[in-house]
């Protein structure tokens, strides 16, 4: 039986006793943590406080929505969903921890935002600012039949109040990790989107997590080159119809 790419990647990046060693060693210099658009009109979010399901309750309540109300999302909501994704959770010294765990504390995925329908934001293209836990306006406007035509026609994309995209900047896995990265920095993504799911239901929304997309088409959306940069994963949120 023949082996494609993805049978050959899975091989070659085994750890074996034997180069387990060179496979963790960082070999370059790390690069930045934090994504940031100076350039951009930064939004501060409100601090993120919550009144939630339990777990156990949002563990039961979870499923896939892709039928939203015209109703919008309060931006104390965005402000809760982007916090228990990608947020600073705690701090120890100068170091940021986050709700979600990631392959060597590295945090290699960033987060953007397109907003439909969310009280006092305007429509638009957004980066969400980790460290001061801020929004930065990247374009202003109305991208649904953009997100749909990219999303292979899914119309949720143009119903929810807001679609999360997720972009990994590879380099900061693979500086230590080489080409077993690309493995942690998928189950990172993994990670985030399921935050992202219970947190909803937790807030009494939906939404409903999404890998089919045509990449260069969002890539450009987002202005990004696809290659040192990239979309890696996508999710809907909003009140569920």
């Amino acid at each position: 039986m023949a082996s494609g790419i993805g049978d050959t990647f899975f091989k070659e990046t085994k750890y074996s006793r034997e180069n387990v060693s060179a496979m963790r060693s960082a070999t370059t210099e790390r690069p930045p943590l934090y994504k940031e658009y100076p350039d951009k009109t930064r939004l501060a979010l409100p601090k993120a406080s919550a009144e939630t399901l339990s777990l156990d309750q949002a563990f039961r309540n979870r499923k896939s929505i892709r039928r939203y109300a015209p109703t919008p999302l309060t931006l104390g909501q965005l402000s809760y969903l982007l916090w228990a994704t990608a947020g600073v959770q705690r701090t120890m010294g100068d170091f940021n921890f986050r709700p979600a765990p990631s392959a060597g504390a590295l945090y290699p995925i960033e987060t953007y935002v397109v907003v439909n329908n969310v009280e006092g934001l305007p429509k638009g293209l957004y980066h969400f600012a980790v460290r001061p836990h801020a929004l930065e306006e990247l374009k202003s406007g109305d991208f649904t039949r953009d997100v749909v035509r990219a999303t292979m026609g899914q119309r949720m994309h143009a119903d929810a109040a807001v679609v999360f995209i997720w972009t990994a900047i590879f380099q900061r896995s693979k500086f230590r990790y080489h080409d077993r990265a690309y493995r942690y920095i998928y189950l990172d993504a993994g990670h985030i989107a399921q935050n992202l799911a219970l947190a909803a239901v937790g807030l009494g929304l939906g939404s409903c997590q999404v890998g089919a997309y045509f990449d260069d088409e969002i890539n450009g959306l987002l202005g990004v080159d696809g290659t040192e940069e990239s979309v890696i994963y996508m999710s809907v949120v909003g009140v569920p119809g």
